[in-house]
């Protein structure tokens, strides 16, 4: 299975308010960081109380430099004067020098025995930093670890709702396809429907939170296989009616068939009741519908939802 990511827009914000922290806590004039956006890919991301951009970006390589040494130790380290350190390679003397760092101190991001990013605290003087920067920066992490396995376990959970969903609807197609078909009792009682339509509106919306965008195009992609699988040929049905729906108008259909209000689809999804209405309004013109249970049935004919 591919190692799931722990970045996104959401990461960047628990990343930006833990340096924050960390920098209030123990009196750090600069604080920076990030974490892993793949399986060995390290860029600092986040910076606070910097003057310039030079560290911005900056791919930082396990076992070079301060950051590269912790990556590898898994451990804190410090430093009293990063340039003269003989501690550390040094790798990256131009962007800390650019920055006019001097002491600096680096704590690992470890979740679930990995380390996952790194977060900087440093001074513009050679001086020693003493246990109150380096116990700030240790609990910081340690939050922000909490915080990351908690986003971490969610999306595992969704990742294993999403390949249940998938695993039945590659069953459902495995079916004979052909005119003589008829389904089952249990696939036409309403009530199963209903729990896969209600199934598939709650992974929509909450693919929509994940902040990996791999796994989170992963979770739409078996969405709209279960849509087409449920509907029987509703691929044939789909390139036969010529409708393509946008991912979002997909997700607000998928509320709106579930038989939520407009303001509870924008609550759901993270929008404003008026983008609601607007997506509403696209999808129905696309589907020829005049009614918002028009568009839900045709959305099914075509293969769009379950």
């Amino acid at each position: 299975m591919r190692e799931v990511a722990v970045t996104g827009s959401d990461g960047a914000v628990d990343v930006r308010s833990t340096l924050q922290r960390m920098r209030r806590r123990g009196g750090l004039p600069v604080a920076f960081g990030g974490l892993f956006s793949g399986s060995r890919q390290f860029r600092i991301s986040e910076l606070t109380g910097t003057t310039t951009n030079s560290l911005r970006g900056l791919a930082i390589t396990p076992g070079n430099g301060l950051g590269g040494k912790v990556l590898t130790m898994s451990r804190p380290i410090s430093v009293a004067d990063y340039p003269t350190s003989r501690a550390i390679s040094h790798e990256y003397d131009a962007a800390v020098g650019q920055e006019g760092l001097r002491s600096m101190l680096a704590v690992p991001v470890v979740v679930r025995g990995r380390v996952r990013g790194v977060l900087y605290g440093a001074l513009r003087q050679p001086l020693v930093l003493g246990d109150r920067a380096l116990s700030a920066a240790v609990e910081s992490a340690r939050e922000l670890e909490r915080v990351l396995e908690s986003e971490l376990a969610q999306e595992l959970a969704v990742r294993e709702e999403a390949q249940r969903l998938l695993t039945e609807a590659r069953q459902r197609r495995g079916q004979p396809p052909g005119p003589q078909w008829e389904p089952s009792a249990e696939e036409t009682d309403p009530a199963v429907w209903e729990e896969v339509r209600e199934a598939h509106g709650d992974l929509r919306a909450l693919a929509h939170r994940v902040p990996d965008p791999q796994l989170r195009e992963e979770i739409l992609t078996a969405c709209s296989r279960l849509a087409r699988a449920s509907s029987g040929r509703g691929r044939e049905r789909q390139h036969r009616h010529g409708v393509e729906l946008s991912p979002r108008e997909v997700d607000v259909l998928a509320c709106v068939a579930s038989g939520a209000t407009n303001s509870t689809t924008a609550e759901r999804l993270g929008l404003r009741p008026e983008t609601v209405k607007s997506y509403l309004r696209s999808s129905m013109r696309k589907l020829g519908a005049h009614t918002r249970l028009h568009a839900v049935v045709e959305a099914r004919r075509a293969g769009l939802l379950p």
